[in-house]
């Protein structure tokens, strides 16, 4: 019996966070003496919900962290962990929601899924290994062989964890040389055998420059969002884990801060003192940004890029930051504002979906 449900969001790439997520539930499973396993979504053919490299956890209790399909399909695929956790072994099992019955009935994608389910052991020293990378927050990439579950880990400096003797050299060299460049896991076939490779990512690095109430709904969508973020706010009555609990805590004023440790970063400018976001504009500017978005009219973000010297054209500054959705209230501007970065980073236009025939892609 299925006990509880969460949800997680939609992703391009594997995230770090959403499998650190994952073991952090499947320890909690360990804890009441129950058996876990790694519910993954490993093909795509026609629409679905998530993409390939979706993870979710599913206990012998009918507890679950996670969402591969948004609900549809979760009661039926806890049915094949239960016999994956009885069976000690991996399974694989296929959804067509194509066809003209049951899975077909009521549900908006019509792909066909494939899922691995992985029973996860807790004295396997692979799972132990694989939870120590995760913890680093360094990206690596995972192969396994489909359906056995044979396993291999490449870590970004190349060290390999798991059965690299029995895997193809093409394979591996796949995944290692994939690593930086994937976008969501694949299936490659090979000697008549068929392995996933999933590239697994930290979050883009943003830093919220401000601890304001406004921007405690902003850091924490932004952290749903998959973006690893930082609070850059030198007052610990506001910067600290009771308001902003899913964040680096930067408790540090500007320009006490060397750029070079801020490198590659996306910015959100919005202490509300001209001041001091004049220095957190200034070292955003310093730190090759990916972006910087800047809260208040453009007035506003002009006359403090005259008194510090720079121009819109130093660097990628959005402002007034936000989509215009009309936002009033401070949870409608974090949606706004979280929505922007959500399509710079993915290189999208802000339009509605509706007519489009493909919502992937």
């Amino acid at each position: 019996m299925i006990n509880s449900y969460q949800a997680g969001g939609e992703t391009d790439i594997s995230r770090l966070q959403e499998f650190k997520d994952v073991f952090k539930n499947i320890k909690l499973a360990w804890e009441r003496n129950e058996q876990a396993a790694i519910a993954m979504q490993i093909s795509v053919k026609g629409s679905a919900y998530r993409l390939p490299g979706t993870k979710m956890m599913m206990a012998s209790d009918g507890q679950m962290f996670g969402t591969i399909s948004g609900g549809c399909l979760e009661s039926d695929l806890f049915g094949w962990a239960e016999k994956a956790m009885e069976m000690r072994t991996p399974l694989t099992h296929k959804y067509d929601l194509s066809e003209n019955e049951v899975w077909g009935l009521g549900i908006g994608c019509k792909g066909i899924l494939e899922m691995l389910i992985l029973p996860i052991d807790q004295n396997d020293v692979f799972w132990k290994k694989t939870e120590e990378i995760i913890q680093k927050g360094q990206a690596f990439s995972c192969v396994l062989e489909i359906p056995s579950g044979r396993r291999l880990l490449i870590e970004k400096e190349g060290i390999m964890i798991g059965g690299l003797d029995n895997l193809p050299f093409e394979v591996v060299e796949k995944a290692r040389n994939s690593m930086d460049t994937q976008t969501r896991a694949e299936i490659m076939s090979c000697d008549g055998s068929r392995f996933l490779i999933d590239a697994v990512k930290p979050g883009e690095k943003l830093i919220v420059a401000g601890a304001g109430r406004d921007a405690v709904p902003v850091a924490d969508l932004a952290a749903k969002a998959g973006f690893s973020v930082t609070v850059l706010d030198s007052r610990v009555e506001f910067n600290n884990p009771g308001l902003f609990p899913s964040v680096i805590h930067l408790i540090e004023n500007p320009e006490e801060i060397n750029s070079n440790n801020v490198t590659d970063s996306w910015w959100i400018i919005m202490n509300h003192y001209q001041e001091i976001d004049e220095k957190a504009l200034q070292l955003a500017l310093k730190s090759n940004p990916r972006y910087i978005g800047v809260l208040g009219p453009m007035a506003r973000t002009k006359e403090m890029l005259i008194n510090i010297g720079q121009t819109f054209s130093d660097g990628p500054i959005h402002s007034p930051i936000g989509l215009d959705l009309g936002a009033e209230t401070m949870e409608e501007v974090a949606i706004s504002i979280v929505a922007e970065l959500m399509t710079v980073k993915n290189g999208r236009n802000p339009v509605p979906l509706h007519g489009k025939t493909k919502i992937h892609g």
